[in-house]
Formats: structure tokens, C-alpha cells, sequence
């Protein structure tokens, strides 16, 4: 079987829970370090699936990587390559399928609940689960691109997740860590206590609040949607 491509945008911000969910199923994957400078693949048709994961930069910003990786998104969808996007990864796929990405309401971090929407695609994705507690950590949003569902909504954040045939952007992270979450708090205390004021901003002492039954139940979650993922993977 092919690899997954995982694109990693920031060293802080590695695949986490998602490749240890690839591990324990024998799905192999590669990590793409874009953060260390690592070329872009030239042809997506050489992996089982792309996976992007986040980063605190926009997908508007005037990065030189940015443009070829949408255009290597759009490659992806036009050869049946699925793609998969957590937050930062999310908006690149919404933006290489036509949507805009723009400033979100109030800045989102910590844990917080997010709804399944009532659909026959997002039960696809997610069984008969109705809300669960995502970890988020964002500013900005995506538009639901043309074609696309709904599948995750939240008070703070209306676009939490969309699907498009084998498709799947997140804007909140499910592929969270303890690692991940405490690294994520020292190297961000600031921009909490910069944003303390937003109601979609939680304290580190409560984010970090019984870690372990949050992390192991978004993991569950987390299955459900890994598990229609590779359900697609090219498989020659």
C-alpha cells in the first residue's frame, strides 16, 4: 500500500493521536516537514492520501509553499487521492476547493462542544454521535466550499468540519495529544492571556483540567472519522 503523506506546517504542530491511529492499523505514512523547508511531492497520485495538519499562519499570507500545496490539493481531487485537513489543514482544503477563509468571530481555544449536524453525510462520518468536546485552537475560518456539507457546528464557530466525497476538513483538532495540548500551553500562554476576554478562550489550568477521560474520549471520535478516511485510501 501507498503511504500517507502527512504535511507538517509548524514543528509544534506534528500529526499527534492521527499517527498513532495509522500505526496501530499498519497504515505507513511519510511526514512532509514543510516547517524544515522539505519540497513539496510533485505528484499526489505517488501517495494513498494527503493529510494536512495546523499551523499559526494564514492560508491568506503571502507564503511561497502556499499556492503550490493548493494546487497539490486540487491534483489530489482530481485523482481520487483523499485529502484530510485539521484546522489549518481544513482551511487549505476549503480555500483549494473555492472557499474563502477569513477572521472568525472570537478567537477559539481550549476545549469546547462542537454538534453533528442533522445529515445523512455527517452520519456517514460520525455513526449516530450527536456533540462531543473538541480541542480548538484558532482565530480565523472557512467557508463550507461549493458541493461540500456541513458536518460540525459549534456556538463559537459555525464551520466546525465539511465533507466532499472522500473529503474531510476540520477546523477544530482532533488529533490531540498530552503532549501536544501542554507543549501547545507554554509555548501560548500569552496569546491566552492576550484573548482571555473572548468567550471561546479558556484558562490553561482549565484546559489542562482531567486531560486524560478528554483526550480518550476525543480520541473515539476521532476513530470514527480516521476510520471513513482510510476507508477510502487508494489502495494500488
Amino acid at each position: 500500500m501507498k503511504s500517507v503523506a502527512i504535511f507538517r506546517h509548524a514543528r509544534s504542530e506534528g500529526p499527534g493521536y492521527f499517527a498513532t491511529y495509522l500505526e496501530q492499523r499498519s497504515v505507513p505514512w511519510r511526514l512532509i516537514a514543510i516547517d524544515a523547508g522539505e519540497a513539496l511531492p510533485r505528484d499526489a497520485r505517488a501517495f494513498a492520501g494527503l493529510a494536512f495538519m495546523g499551523g499559526p499562519m494564514s492560508v491568506n499570507d503571502a507564503l511561497p509553499w502556499i499556492g503550490p500545496l493548493l494546487e497539490l490539493v486540487r491534483e489530489a481531487v482530481r485523482n481520487d487521492v483523499p485529502t484530510l485537513g485539521h484546522c489549518l489543514g481544513g482551511q487549505l482544503i476549503a480555500r483549494a476547493f473555492g472557499a474563502e477563509v477569513t477572521r472568525n468571530a472570537v478567537k477559539e481555544i481550549g476545549w469546547g462542544e462542537v454538534r453533528v449536524t442533522d445529515n445523512g453525510v455527517a452520519r456517514a462520518w460520525l455513526g449516530e454521535e450527536q456533540a462531543f468536546e473538541a480541542f480548538h485552537w484558532h482565530g480565523e475560518t472557512f467557508a463550507i466550499p461549493p458541493g461540500a456539507t456541513r458536518v460540525l457546528e459549534s456556538a463559537h464557530c459555525a464551520n466546525q468540519a465539511f465533507a466532499l466525497g472522500k473529503h474531510f476538513g476540520m477546523q477544530c483538532h482532533v488529533e490531540m495529544t498530552e503532549e501536544l495540548v501542554r507543549a501547545w500551553c507554554r509555548g501560548g500562554r500569552r496569546e491566552i492571556e492576550d484573548a482571555a476576554a473572548s468567550p471561546g478562550v479558556q484558562p490553561v489550568a482549565e484546559i489542562e483540567r482531567e486531560l486524560a477521560p478528554r483526550l480518550e474520549r476525543l480520541h473515539r471520535v476521532a476513530d470514527r472519522i480516521y476510520d471513513r478516511w482510510i476507508g477510502g485510501l487508494a489502495k494500488g
